[in-house]
């Protein structure tokens, strides 16, 4: 299992947190995901590729810059 750390723009309050986080659960192939709205950043365990997992965020409303 895999870790990958993404910067994510857009973020500003607990919901556009849980927005994200449930997006990124959803993709096939990710175990967890965790987001740190201070740090604006998600931590995604599992063996999803990144162009998938970015494709649901900015799905959401987010971009992945990092």
């Amino acid at each position: 299992m895999n870790e990958i750390v993404f910067k994510i723009e857009g973020m500003t309050c607990m919901h556009c947190k849980m927005t994200v986080e449930k997006a990124l659960k959803e993709v096939p192939g990710v175990t967890d995901a965790w987001v740190n709205l201070a740090k604006k950043q998600a931590v995604v365990a599992g063996s999803a590729e990144q162009a998938v997992m970015a494709k649901a965020v900015h799905e959401a409303g987010f971009k992945i810059i990092g």
